[in-house]
């Protein structure tokens, strides 16, 4: 009986243990592989480049899909990207350079051409750019273009994301919840060294991506007749930066600071409520701006 007992108490209780350890192991995120897919001499492929290379194809045919449903040739996304990612890139280039300008104060402007690091903020502006001039040479109205290419954006971003776990990079403050990852002694922040897992902010934001990516299809067709041109890729802006406000406060990576503030921090929050409220002011004033064909 005592055995019995035993037996049953130890046991009893060992399994639901074990089977609970397995269920968080198989929640947890796996330690990210080499950030580099193979290489041949000097050249490698890397998970980083692949990525964002996809997450622009992927985004490419969601704006061909959003211009052919707003009565334009499809065929106008591509022919854009050789005025949007050349500038998009320039921009994220400039923008990091900004923001880390001490690392790069001896020779500045090579740095925005070479080197690694990109910010979504200043492709964005760079890529708005490249729509101006686009738009312009189409003769085609740029806020109705900016509006089908806003949801394809957002996509691109989630999907491109995933670099960030491949090169064990802007990850957030340590974390011993079931899906945080693991990152390698070599790439954990000065002060974290004895941290061994943290929150996957990479991961955060990519989902929350995706949600503003569904979100902005739906509102583009739910509401077509009440938009406006413009409207689609101010609710981008905005709800984006709703997103990046959260995760930016998790962060522990080095940041370009603004006082005792995280730079970006201060940045997605003055876009995230900016653009919602021009958003709202365009609804309140009755903007006689063009409407957004559906």
């Amino acid at each position: 009986m005592a055995a019995g007992a035993a037996y049953g108490g130890a046991a009893g209780h060992a399994f639901p243990i074990e089977r609970s350890v397995s269920l968080l192991a198989a929640l947890s995120l796996p330690s990210p592989p080499s950030p580099v897919i193979f290489e041949v001499g000097p050249i490698a492929l890397r998970w980083y480049g692949l990525l964002i290379a996809l997450g622009i194809a992927v985004g490419t045919f969601v704006v061909s899909r959003e211009l052919a449903r707003r009565g334009y040739d499809g065929a106008l996304a591509l022919d854009a990207l050789f005025f949007v990612v050349p500038l998009g890139f320039i921009g994220a280039r400039v923008y990091h350079v900004l923001t880390d300008y001490e690392l790069y104060a001896e020779d500045p402007f090579p740095a925005v051409i070479g080197g690694d690091g990109l910010g979504i903020y200043g492709a964005v502006v760079g890529g708005f750019l490249g729509v101006l001039i686009f738009a312009r040479v189409r003769g085609i109205n740029p806020l109705v273009f900016a509006d089908a290419a806003a949801p394809g954006l957002i996509l691109a971003q989630a999907i491109g994301r995933w670099g960030n776990y491949f090169n064990q990079e802007l990850f957030g403050r340590p974390s011993d919840l079931p899906w945080a990852i693991r990152i390698a002694p070599e790439n954990r922040p000065d002060g974290f060294e004895d941290a061994a897992s943290f929150h996957p902010t990479f991961l955060y934001e990519s989902l929350w991506n995706l949600l503003v990516f569904f979100a902005l299809l739906y509102i583009a067709r739910r509401f077509a007749s009440r938009l406006k041109a413009g409207d689609v890729f101010l609710l981008y802006v905005s709800l984006y930066s709703v997103g990046r406000f959260f995760v930016e406060a998790l962060r522990i990576d080095p940041a370009f600071l603004l006082g005792d503030l995280r730079g970006n921090l201060l940045v997605s929050s003055i876009l995230a409520v900016g653009f919602a409220l021009v958003f709202l002011l365009r609804r309140s004033r009755g903007s006689s701006g063009r409407r957004a064909p559906g």
